[in-house]
C-alpha cells in the first residue's frame, strides 16, 4: 500500500475532479462535447425509423412555390387552405409553423381607397363597388374568419437580441407573472419576440413557440416546453398543439415531493386528455424536453401544401390528422443541425414532439440523475485507486474493461427500460484516465526502479538474483547478507 500511496493519491485527485464537473462546480468543455456525441449515438441506435401515421407536415415546399408563387402567399390562400383542411378533409388541429408578423396588403384595397378618397371621390357607381367587393379583400380579416372556432394553432419566436424588438401579440400565458417565485428553476428567459397581428392571435384557439435550445455545438436536441418573457411563462408550439387536441386542459405543473432547499423541484407537466387519463412530460432543470427523433427526415408524411389546395389528395391521408404546417424549401431557411441529420426541417422537431408526447416515450434527466452519477464517479473512481495499483497490466486492463463495460450497460438500460438519460461521459474518460495513469506509472516509475537496481548490483550479483531484486525493489537494502 506504501509503495503506491503516490500513485492512489494522483487516483483520487483524478475522480474528485470529474466528481466536481458532474456535480456542476465547474464545467469541463470537452466533457460535454462527448457527452453530447455519446446521446446522439445513443439516440441513433435506438430509434424507431417508423412513420408515425397521426401526424402529417403540410409542406410548403418548391412545388407549392411554383405553382402558387414566391411566399408569403395572401392570406385568402391560407383562408382557403384552412377551410379546405377542415371542411373537406376534417383534420383534428392545424398548428402554423410560420408567423405572420406584419398585416397582409397584397390585395390592393389600400390602392383602391385611396382613389376613392381622392380620383373618384365623388363617383358613386365606384364607391358602391369598393363597399361591396371590400370584405373578399380584407384578407387579414378573411383569414382570422377562417381559423375562428376552428383547432388553430398559431406560432411565433422569441429572442434575445441586443436591443430586441417587439412585435404583434402573444397568446395569454399558461402561468401568469409571479407563478413560480421563489424558486430557483432556470427558465429560458426572453427580451423580445415576434408574433402574430393581434386579429389573427385574436382569433386562433392558441399559439405557441418555436424556438428550441440550441446546444454548444449548434445541435437541436431539447426544446424548452415553458419560457418565460417580462415574468410570465408560455408554452411550446408542440405543446400548445396537443392541449389544443384534447381541448385546452389544465397544464399542471409537477413537483417533487420532497422538495430539497434550494432546489425548485419542477420535474414535470401534466395534462389531461379527452378519455380521461394523464400526459406527463417530464423537463430538465432547464424546463426542457429531449427531442425524441424517430429517425431521418421523411419520419411524418409530407404533402404538398398545393396539392391540398388543388384537390389532389385523398381525403383519407388527412382525415382526423394532426397537421403542421411549415416548410423544407431551403429557400425559406427554416432547417436545423439535429442529432440525426445536419440539415433537417425545423417543422419536424415539432412534430417529433408531439409524436414523443401522445406516445409517452420522452426521455427524462431529473435532478437526482445527478447524484446518482456523483455516487457512480465515486464508487468506481475509488475502487479502481485502490485496486489498479495492486493488480498486474493484464488484469488491471480486465477490471477497466469491465468497469467500461458496465458503465455503458447502465446507461443504456436506464435509457431503455426507464426512459432516463444517465450521462456517463465523465465516468468513461475517468476510468481511462486511472487505467493509462496505473499503466505509465508501471512503465517510467518502476521500470526506472529495474534498470537502477540492475545497474547497481548487475557486476556483482548473478543475473537470477538482480532479477529478483528488481522485482521485489521493496526487499532490496544496502545492509550485508550471505546467501
Amino acid at each position: 500500500m506504501k509503495k503506491n500511496a503516490i500513485l492512489i493519491g494522483i487516483g483520487l485527485l483524478i475522480v474528485l475532479v470529474f466528481v466536481g464537473n458532474a456535480a456542476r462546480f465547474y464545467r469541463l468543455n470537452f466533457i460535454d462535447q462527448l457527452s453530447a456525441i455519446l446521446y446522439d449515438y445513443r439516440l441513433q441506435l435506438t430509434m424507431p425509423r417508423t412513420v408515425d401515421e397521426r401526424i402529417v407536415i403540410l409542406d410548403i415546399d418548391e412545388k407549392s412555390l411554383r405553382e402558387e408563387g414566391h411566399w408569403p402567399w395572401s392570406r385568402d390562400r391560407l383562408a382557403l387552405l384552412t377551410d379546405k383542411l377542415f371542411d373537406k378533409y376534417g383534420v383534428a388541429v392545424v398548428g402554423f409553423d410560420i408567423v405572420f408578423a406584419e398585416k397582409d396588403e397584397s390585395s390592393g384595397l389600400k390602392v383602391l381607397q385611396e382613389i376613392g378618397q381622392n380620383q373618384l371621390r365623388g363617383n358613386a357607381q365606384f364607391q358602391a363597388a369598393l363597399a361591396q367587393i371590400q370584405p373578399q379583400l380584407e384578407y387579414d380579416k378573411l383569414f382570422a374568419a377562417k381559423i375562428r372556432n376552428r383547432n388553430v394553432v398559431l406560432g411565433y419566436y422569441l429572442n434575445n437580441q441586443k436591443g430586441a424588438s417587439i412585435s404583434g401579440a402573444l397568446p395569454e400565458p399558461v402561468f401568469p407573472a409571479g407563478m413560480f417565485k421563489g424558486m430557483p428553476i432556470r427558465f429560458t428567459a426572453w427580451s423580445g419576440y415576434g408574433a402574430n397581428i393581434p386579429e389573427l392571435q385574436k382569433a386562433a384557439t392558441s399559439a405557441g413557440h418555436f424556438n428550441p435550445l440550441v446546444d454548444v455545438d449548434g445541435v437541436v436536441r431539447r426544446v424548452p416546453m415553458l419560457v418565460e418573457y417580462d415574468g410570465a411563462y408560455y408554452e411550446s408550439l408542440s405543446l400548445a398543439m396537443v392541449r389544443t387536441l384534447f381541448g385546452q386542459p389544465e397544464l399542471l405543473p409537477g413537483f417533487v415531493e420532497d422538495q430539497t432547499e434550494g432546489y425548485g423541484g419542477l420535474e414535470w407537466l401534466e395534462l389531461g386528455t379527452a378519455a380521461g387519463g394523464k400526459l406527463k412530460i417530464p423537463v430538465d432543470d432547464e424546463v426542457a424536453t429531449f427531442v425524441p427523433y424517430r429517425g431521418g427526415q421523411g419520419s411524418f408524411r409530407y404533402i404538398s401544401a398545393a396539392d391540398v389546395l388543388h384537390d389532389r389528395v385523398g381525403i383519407a391521408q388527412l382525415k382526423d390528422k394532426i397537421v403542421l404546417v411549415g416548410t423544407t424549401a431551403l429557400g425559406l431557411l427554416d432547417m436545423r443541425a439535429t442529432p440525426v441529420a445536419e440539415v433537417y426541417p425545423g417543422v419536424e422537431v415539432h412534430a417529433n414532439m408531439i409524436s414523443g408526447i401522445l406516445d409517452q416515450n420522452l426521455k427524462e434527466r431529473p435532478a437526482y440523475m445527478v447524484g446518482a452519477e456523483v455516487a457512480w464517479l465515486l464508487l468506481i473512481g475509488i475502487a479502481l485507486s485502490f485496486l489498479l495499483p495492486a493488480l498486474s497490466p493484464a488484469k488491471a486492463m480486465l477490471t477497466s474493461v469491465l468497469m467500461f463495460a458496465t458503465t455503458i450497460g447502465l446507461s443504456l438500460a436506464a435509457w431503455h427500460y426507464g426512459n432516463m438519460l444517465m450521462l456517463v461521459a465523465n465516468s468513461l474518460v475517468m476510468i481511462v484516465l486511472l487505467f493509462a495513469l496505473d499503466m505509465s506509472y508501471g512503465y517510467f516509475v518502476e521500470s526506472r526502479t529495474k534498470r537502477q537496481i540492475t545497474g547497481l548490483f548487475g557486476q556483482y550479483v548473478p543475473s537470477e538474483l538482480v532479477e529478483e531484486m528488481a522485482e521485489h525493489p521493496e526487499s532490496v537494502s544496502m545492509e550485508g547478507k550471505s546467501r
